[in-house]
């Protein structure tokens, strides 16, 4: 039986709807929210401030540490339980890795930049909403950036390759299913972060990593909006208190 349609009505090239903010969290250095259909992820950025113990300290630049949770009620099924897991400190380093290839962190030696991100509502998609959240906190913070980083998962659903796959098509049980978080460097086309569960041909992943590439431009402009926004709103707000 072949996949026609998808439960949320959405055609099999769209994601769902987006949502994006910079500067949420006062007391951080650089922070956004991130929101893709009912998976929203909050980032927070402190630093660069000095790394303790100092054993673990890089006397050549920074060091880039990412902490990825999932609040215990975010999930649409069992309780999520609270603290570290298995999950979480493989996703925490997969994002450290899909972020620091836009960061030069050259000058600051000795130092650390933690980015904390926080999901309080998921539903597929969490690790891609967590890496849009974190590049957008750190362009937030000042850091000096080579590029944003976006991300959005592409994959196969029965015999139909898709984007931005919901909870519904991950559990889909009726044909072979394919998940594959994807992280871009957009205005170089460079790929970040690429991870696969389940299978595909050769051919369909080649079709699935164009089609990534476009999602994520999309995702890269509402990013750079969010961006824009904030500082819009900041310009203004300066200019009343000048009058």
């Amino acid at each position: 039986m072949s996949y026609s349609k998808r439960a949320d009505g959405r055609k099999f090239d769209e994601m769902r709807k987006i949502e994006a903010k910079a500067g949420v969290i006062p007391n951080a250095d650089g922070s956004a929210f991130f929101k893709i259909g009912n998976t929203g992820a909050y980032a927070a950025v402190y630093g660069p401030r000095n790394l303790y113990p100092r054993f673990l300290q890089n006397p050549k630049k920074g060091i880039l540490r990412c902490h990825y949770n999932m609040m215990p009620f975010s999930g649409k099924g069992n309780r999520v339980r609270p603290g570290g897991s298995r999950r979480s400190k493989e996703i925490s380093l997969v994002t450290g890795k899909a972020l620091l290839p836009v960061l030069n962190l050259d000058e600051y030696p000795n130092s650390v930049v933690d980015v904390f991100i926080e999901l309080p509502e998921t539903e597929a998609g969490s690790r891609c909403a967590g890496i849009c959240a974190a590049s957008m906190a750190l362009a937030d913070a000042g850091l000096l950036m080579k590029d944003l980083v976006s991300a959005v998962s592409v994959g196969r659903v029965d015999d139909r390759l898709v984007i931005d796959l919901d909870a519904v098509e991950e559990s889909y049980e009726e044909g072979p299913v394919a998940d594959i978080p994807i992280a871009m460097m957009t205005n170089s086309d460079k790929i970040t972060l690429l991870q696969m569960d389940g299978l595909v041909k050769k051919e369909q992943l080649m079709e699935v990593l164009e089609m990534a590439k476009k999602a994520c431009k999309e995702v890269y402009d509402i990013q750079k909006q969010a961006l824009k926004d904030k500082y819009k709103v900041e310009k203004q707000v300066a200019g009343e208190k000048n009058e």
